[in-house]
Order: structure tokens, then C-alpha cells, then sequence
């Protein structure tokens, strides 16, 4: 066996592996982009390296290959790629004043190096250091929003546990910070980020978005409350094109990007939901449904005249004035 089949012999095991279910011919389809038959060879050849190699038949009827971490144990190598990766993730999240996940992915970076045998960790730790260097891992220039790291964490623990929070909280609209108990959904994270709660008095089912770096003090309160089983974090981010929500501004968008724009537009996700139409003229036209209007605004400024705003009419009126045609370069 030559050593690049070898090398991907022993990815297909610690795929099989890391998957407490086990693994289908279709995972290693999807996983691997070959074919059934194809899979179905690699897996065989699995079961023939590894006679530890276990199969069963699950509820749906699908054959599952599972192998035993400690098959494994001797032939996995972490390379200097994945530790260097590991540091830029984390690097990522300070930055973007993420210090309680950054902490996280640091803990799990100190687990990961401690079961490196020691004859490997100083070849290992020198490559490391190369490739950070040559990579140029660097700040992300811009600004960047704070939050209290204990606030962060108190929240974190909430959401962990579906647990009631205590927080004194600074609206815009208040003259005076007030106090308020909230059931914590999840955390939307844009320029800014935003809490998404419901108020413990609030008679309706609305969800509320809360301005983290506007929390001034949170505590746990000890109550735990029964999370909406209909609600999903991603589909509920999917409303909004930011962070902020306001659900009497949610509606179809449509821009048109100019036909010297749309190159650059096409390599943009503004949206998940988005529909690109090309234009006969060249020009591109992105259709999504959402809310956040203001948000909108703050990124059109930046391709100035190159993009209109067709509809909706009310955000179209808030650009109009603003599309500057001396933008030296497209974002």
C-alpha cells in the first residue's frame, strides 16, 4: 500500500472512529466525494487493516462500521497545520472580544498538545511556529465592540443550562439603566451582539434582542425555565440581515449591482437565503427576505454608487443620499 493510501486509510479510520454511531456508506460518500461503489471498496479495505472494525445494522436499516478510538491511538499525529489552525481560531475570537470561547478552544488546544508523545512536541512546536510566521496571523484592523468577559461568562453559563437571568440593562430608549429577568435563547453575533431573550413578564411569545455590551451587570438567578421547542437559533438569525431585528421592517430586498460591481458582488454572501440573477446588461441583482434596515445601510455606504436599492421603497429612501460615487475601490 503506497503511503498516500496508507495516509488516507488511517483519515477514513479516524472519521469511523470519532462518530460514536459509527459511520454509513453514504457518510463516506459525502465525506470522501467518490462513489458507492467506491466506498463500499474502502470500507472493506477498513475491516480487512482494522480487525477491530465492528458492524451493526441500525434502526433504518443501514449498515454502520464503528472502531474503537484505541485502534487508533498510535497512528494519529497532530500536524503543525492543525496546531497553527487551532492558534488562528483563537486568535480570531479575541479579536472579535469572543474571550470566554477563545478560553475554551485554548483548554481544548492544551488537552490536544498534552497527548502528543514528547519526542514529537519540539519538531512539532518549531513547524508550528513557521508556518504562524509565514501565514501572517495578524489583528483584523476595525473596530471591535467589548464586553465584560464575567458578563459573558454568567451568560454563557445561562444559555448552558436554560437558566433565568438578572441583568441591569441600558435600552436607548431609557434615560436610567433598569433591572430585568430574561429566559436567554442564544447570542447574535455581528459588528455588534445581541442577546436573544424573552422578558420572564412578557404575556406573548415575542423574542426580544438585547445589546450585550449594554448589559452593565448580569447574575444567575437559580430558576430554570422550559425552552420553546419550536425555536432555532439559525433560522431565527435568518430573519435579520445584521444582528438587530425589527420585525415591522422584515420583507423582500432586491439590490442591482452595476455591471463593473457585480463581479466583486458575486463573491459576497449577503445573505444565506439569497438569489443571484444575472442581468443582460451585466449588472446583478441579489433578492433575500429579511429585516434590518439600518444595518443594510451601513454596508451599501461602502459600494456607493454601484449599487441601487430597488426595493424595499423605505430603505431605498434611506441610501438615496448617500451613494457616493470617490470610492477609490470596491469593498
Amino acid at each position: 500500500m503506497s503511503f498516500e493510501k496508507a495516509q488516507q486509510l488511517i483519515d477514513l479510520a479516524t472519521f469511523v472512529a470519532a462518530r460514536r454511531m459509527g459511520v454509513t456508506t453514504d457518510d463516506v460518500i459525502d465525506r470522501l466525494g467518490v462513489s458507492k461503489r467506491t466506498a463500499q471498496r474502502i470500507l472493506h479495505t477498513l475491516e480487512l487493516r482494522f480487525p477491530d472494525t465492528e458492524t451493526h445494522f441500525d434502526d433504518e436499516g443501514r449498515k454502520r462500521w464503528r472502531l474503537d478510538t484505541a485502534a487508533l491511538r498510535d497512528l494519529l499525529t497532530l500536524t503543525p497545520d492543525e496546531l497553527a489552525a487551532l492558534d488562528m481560531s483563537i486568535g480570531t475570537l479575541e479579536r472579535s472580544a469572543q474571550g470566554v470561547e477563545a478560553d475554551m478552544l485554548r483548554s481544548l488546544r492544551e488537552k490536544i498538545v498534552a497527548l502528543v508523545p514528547r519526542n514529537r512536541i519540539a519538531r512539532l512546536e518549531t513547524d508550528h511556529d513557521a508556518l504562524l510566521e509565514a501565514q501572517g496571523l495578524a489583528a483584523r484592523p476595525g473596530p471591535v465592540s467589548r464586553l465584560a468577559p464575567q458578563i459573558a461568562a454568567t451568560i454563557a453559563t445561562a444559555l448552558k443550562g436554560s437558566e433565568r437571568l438578572r441583568i441591569i440593562y441600558q435600552s436607548r430608549s431609557a434615560a436610567v439603566p433598569t433591572e430585568r429577568i430574561i429566559e436567554p435563547y442564544g447570542v447574535l453575533i455581528g459588528i455588534r451582539r445581541y442577546l436573544v431573550a424573552k422578558p420572564r413578564l412578557d404575556a406573548g411569545d415575542s423574542f426580544r434582542h438585547y445589546l450585550a455590551e449594554k448589559i452593565e451587570r448580569a447574575e444567575l438567578t437559580g430558576e430554570i425555565f422550559e425552552r420553546d421547542p419550536s425555536f432555532d437559533i439559525n433560522r431565527h438569525a435568518r430573519q435579520a440581515f445584521g444582528a438587530f431585528q425589527n420585525d415591522s421592517e422584515f420583507g423582500e430586498v432586491v439590490w442591482r449591482f452595476s455591471s463593473d460591481a457585480a463581479p466583486q458582488a458575486r463573491t459576497f454572501l449577503f445573505h444565506p437565503d439569497q438569489v443571484l440573477e444575472d442581468q443582460p446588461d451585466g449588472s446583478l441583482i441579489v433578492r433575500f427576505s429579511a429585516s434590518g434596515h439600518l444595518e443594510m445601510c451601513w454596508h451599501l455606504y461602502m459600494w456607493g454608487d454601484k449599487v441601487e436599492v430597488i426595493a424595499p421603497q423605505a430603505l431605498r429612501q434611506m441610501v438615496q443620499e448617500y451613494r457616493r460615487s470617490d470610492f477609490p475601490s470596491l469593498p
